[in-house]
């Protein structure tokens, strides 16, 4: 049975340098982000982006980001892959937990998720759907 976790997250840091560059203003580029969460979740995550940006600023975007801290009250860490898209003032994308990846509590974890911001309160929403192989006690 799947459990949800509902948390928002916010940008600690952001470094996107372009590696292809074309005339007409297409773009591609790599970025080394850092995202806090709170809610049910919390804690800290790393990712490494590629985006593909188009004439008008929209961009699809693809990830790995191991995420480090508390699910529900479960202590450890995972890995998940992200995929989603930019429109120039709103993102959103959907996540899969990478099997085999979870540390911890969270030893075993999967599942899947999505995430939204929208507008210039840089508000980023995230939902994660997951199950764990074995259910561990909570941390105190």
């Amino acid at each position: 049975m799947s459990t949800k976790a509902h948390s928002t997250f916010a940008i600690k840091s952001w470094d996107e340098k372009p590696y292809d560059e074309f005339d007409d203003g297409r773009k591609l580029t790599k970025a080394h982000v850092n995202f806090t969460y709170s809610g049910d979740m919390l804690g800290e995550g790393t990712i490494e982006y590629v985006m593909a940006y188009a004439p008008d600023g929209s961009a699809q975007f693809v990830g790995m980001e191991r995420i480090v801290g508390r699910v529900n009250g479960h202590v450890g860490s995972f890995v998940i892959q992200h995929a989603g898209s930019y429109s120039g003032k709103t993102t959103e994308g959907t996540w899969e937990i990478v099997k085999g990846s979870g540390t911890g509590d969270l030893e075993g974890i999967s599942g899947s998720g999505n995430s939204s911001s929208k507008g210039e309160d840089d508000t980023h929403i995230f939902t994660l759907n997951y199950d764990l192989a074995q259910e561990p006690a909570p941390a105190a």
